[in-house]
């Protein structure tokens, strides 16, 4: 049961996190739903927009000719038909008739009555519409007479305005009766137009809301068609990243995305039959390596027990050598010696190379292992020692020495003595720090230290060592699933950082294939002794050092 709710778990939040992944705003198909959204929406909002401004200019604009034919009509039968000077009740009652005319519109009649005073008739009476409704930029242009010519003949028009109160529209429109007589006034709501002006927009609005929703999902269904091909290249290009080179593309149709998967499958192919090419020619390589290193090693045996011998003679106090020919033994005899190192050293790559280094594990106090490193080289002297006891960790101690062999005897050669070493324990790490107090390490040569025979300067091709010392390191520091890092110390001096897991998980299944390769898959010949430190700078070939 707990298993299948994590399970379960996981599968919702794989889904989720697919979908937060497909909504990102950097997707490419949530960029096309944007843009075919924006387009949508603009296109909608713009028809709408103009669709309803037409519709209200047309449904404002008839409503307003009806209502003006019928005052300027009713302001020339029945207002026409007043006296000059009419009295309060006929004004009354003519404003009343018209109110009731078919268009339904409020009146106010103004006039003078015989006693020069005046007179005000409205259709609803006292508390109806009055001349206070009427703005007073309408009544100035009504009440305004204009010269008669040939362009306008009448003194007097009628005007009208539109005006808003408690957010109802009305229609004010004001004429005057030529050749004397009441000056009249009309409102009339435009509440029911607003109505269906309101009716129109919403509806507008839902068919705006509609095609933004309709072109939403004909752009989900397009990206989909365009971003498929995309994902499968996608697919593809990571497959291809991991080491599947075999992987192809189904080409179907003949459009853009149809000669990309041409060109993705045809790059595949060329690629695959480079790295083909390239792994036999490594594998050659490396062949060539590990057959010379083993047939070199018969005829090296032989020469080694020879100059053992001649190095004894060396070093007996009687002399066995001529004075003259003295110092072509002593070369011999370290050139036999560097030789024997350097084949060493390729045999032991070579096995890092085919995979078939093995560990064997033991529980390692690491203070005491440095201290028999240090001992066995004596360097006791030259080697400052920090490192308290009881930090233990499971490691191959042959590959520690080599790697310490390496580091401690670099510091030696290239940085004088002393030589600082410290252990600490961090996490679940032991962290070993190699600093000399040389000049330290050009900056241009630090990303090459790890270097297979890498050489700082090539004016000096020749060096000691055989330039695969730090790189053996490096490797052993890797099958304990640790690393070595090289820095420059701020005070002077350069810091080699050896990072090792007390409990490294690197498969151990080849004790017995370790135990049966003897010293040749542990450590080097060239780890044994302190002359098989490697130069630095323009002399070396690891630039820090070489083993």
């Amino acid at each position: 049961m707990t298993q299948e709710h994590q399970g379960g778990s996981r599968g919702w939040a794989a889904a989720r996190k697919g979908v937060w992944a497909g909504l990102r705003f950097t997707s490419l198909r949530l960029r096309l739903v944007l843009v075919f959204g924006l387009v949508a929406l603009t296109a909608a909002v713009s028809a709408s927009g103009i669709a309803y401004w037409l519709n209200r200019e047309a449904v404002l604009t008839r409503t307003q000719d009806a209502v003006l034919r019928g005052f300027e009509q009713e302001m020339q039968n029945r207002a026409g038909a007043l006296p000059e000077n009419p009295s309060q009740d006929e004004l009354q009652h003519t404003a009343g008739q018209m109110a009731n005319s078919s268009q339904r519109f409020s009146v106010l009649l103004v006039a003078e009555n015989s006693d020069g005073k005046t007179v005000y008739g409205s259709s609803g009476g006292l508390g109806g519409f009055s001349l206070a409704d009427v703005p007073e930029s309408l009544r100035t242009a009504v009440g305004k007479e204009q010269r008669v010519t040939s362009a306008n003949k009448h003194p007097y028009h009628l005007y009208w305005q539109r005006i808003t109160e408690d957010d109802t529209p009305y229609l004010v429109a004001g004429a005057k009766v030529i050749g004397g007589g009441p000056t009249g006034y009309m409102l009339k709501t435009l509440e029911p137009e607003a109505k269906d002006l309101n009716s129109l927009a919403w509806s507008l609005g839902i068919a705006t809301g509609l095609a933004l929703l309709g072109s939403a999902l004909l752009a989900q269904a397009l990206a989909t068609t365009v971003l498929k091909p995309v994902h499968r290249l996608g697919v593809a290009a990571r497959r291809l990243g991991e080491g599947k080179l075999d992987t192809r593309l189904r080409v179907s149709g003949t459009d853009e995305l149809a000669d990309l998967s041409r060109t993705f499958n045809s790059a595949a192919e060329n690629l695959e039959k480079r790295v083909a090419d390239m792994a036999g020619r490594e594998q050659a390589s490396r062949r060539f390596v590990a057959d010379m290193s083993h047939e070199l090693r018969t005829p090296l045996t032989a020469i080694t027990a020879v100059t053992e011998v001649l190095e004894e003679e060396l070093e007996f106090e009687g002399g066995g050598f001529d004075p003259m020919i003295e110092p072509a033994v002593r070369l011999v005899v370290s050139e036999t010696r560097r030789l024997n190192d350097l084949v060493e050293n390729l045999m032991e790559v070579t096995r890092f190379d085919a995979g078939t280094a093995r560990l064997v594990l033991d529980d390692v106090d690491v203070a005491d292992q440095i201290t028999a490193c240090i001992d066995a080289r004596a360097w006791l002297d030259a080697v400052d020692l920090d490192a308290e006891r009881g930090i233990h960790a499971r490691l191959d101690p042959r590959r520690l020495d080599v790697i310490l062999a390496n580091l401690i005897g670099n510091a030696l050669k290239h940085g004088g003595s002393p030589v600082r070493v410290s252990v600490a324990r961090a996490d679940d790490e032991v962290v070993i720090r190699v600093r000399d107090h040389g000049p330290g390490i050009p900056e241009d040569v630090l990303p090459h230290v790890f270097d297979r025979f890498y050489k700082a300067s090539a004016s000096r091709p020749r060096s000691e060592g055989s330039g695969l010392g730090l790189s053996i390191a490096l490797e052993n520091a890797h099958i304990h699933g640790g690393e070595i890092t090289a820095e420059n110390h701020p005070e002077g001096g350069a810091v080699f950082v050896l990072r090792l897991p007390q409990a490294p998980s690197p498969p151990t299944d080849g004790d017995e294939d370790a135990a049966d390769g003897g010293g040749a898959d542990g450590s080097s010949g060239s780890s044994n002794s302190p002359g098989s430190a490697g130069s630095r700078g323009d002399e070396g070939k690891d630039a820090k050092g070489q083993v």
